[in-house]
């Protein structure tokens, strides 16, 4: 609260202070969910005390629902893997917090510790996995990071008879932490995709990717580099907006499997994901 205050209330100074606010501050406060420093709930006649601290959250914003469903494809005492659909974020960012895959799945089954191991971008489908327990979670992040971990992607783009394939793609790639889209820029290679076409109906290919790095974009910027941008990408190559509940052209890129030797069992493991790309037409 301020120094000094003509308002006699605490209720009377915060609508003054928001007026846009008003409906909804007595609202707040008639449900006591406006507190105090110990957390004691204010009513519409605590009055104003200088200088004393008052807690007001403000809403949430109201985020898009993913009309998709999670499959969960494997759980025990240290991992969670689900088969993650199109639209859905990995992590809180932007405006996905609460409808996150990570927050979603805190919330259902009672795990205040899960964390991703590694990540999808949020346009992109397929095995995703989290670590459960605290204990375990830098073990199996360090397989991702020490690239020991073996990933496979189908995606469907454009076909080109005239670009030679298998191929591997090697470039240095660079992301600004508030732009939008990567680039490839000049310099020592930091992202490598060994790419293959496994079919094609002479207009469009289905195309099976092996990243060995896992650069953000990192499949799509390789491919749109090849020009054979994957379809319904609207970052590559060119840039143009999505409404956020259009979810008639997801991209067609999906992570089908991810396998790797267990850093407790030495147990090979492999999740592959159940969703199946088509050719159009």
């Amino acid at each position: 609260m301020p120094d000094s205050s003509p308002f006699a209330t605490v209720l009377e100074y915060l609508v003054d202070r928001f007026p846009h606010n008003a409906v909804r501050l007595r609202e707040k406060v008639e449900l006591r969910e406006v507190v105090d420093a110990a957390g004691v709930p204010l009513s519409a006649e605590s009055p104003l005390v200088p200088r004393k601290d008052i807690y007001l959250y403000r809403d949430p914003p109201i985020e898009p629902v993913v009309p998709f469903a999670i499959e969960i494809l494997h759980r025990d005492d240290d991992l969670l893997v689900i088969d993650k659909p199109h639209f859905l974020a990995t992590i809180p960012r932007g405006a996905y917090i609460a409808r996150s895959a990570l927050v979603l799945l805190r919330r259902e089954f009672d795990l205040p510790e899960l964390s991703p191991a590694h990540r999808l971008d949020r346009l992109t489908a397929g095995v995703l996995i989290f670590t459960v327990r605290p204990e375990v979670r830098r073990a199996y992040q360090e397989l991702f990071a020490q690239r020991v971990v073996t990933k496979i992607y189908d995606a469907v783009a454009r076909y080109d008879p005239d670009l030679e394939l298998p191929r591997t793609v090697r470039s240095r790639m660079v992301k600004e932490r508030d732009a939008r889209r990567a680039e490839e820029v000049p310099g020592e290679p930091n992202a490598e995709t060994y790419m293959e076409l496994a079919a094609n109906n002479r207009t469009h290919g289905m195309y099976t990717l092996y990243p060995k790095t896992g650069r953000t974009h990192q499949l799509r910027l390789h491919m749109s580099s090849l020009g054979v941008p994957i379809l319904g990408d609207n970052f590559y190559p060119e840039l143009y907006d999505v409404a956020g509940d259009d979810y008639s052209a997801p991209l067609q890129l999906v992570a089908r499997s991810v396998s790797f030797v267990d850093p407790f069992t030495e147990r090979k493991r492999l999740f592959e994901s159940t969703r199946r790309l088509h050719l159009p037409g």
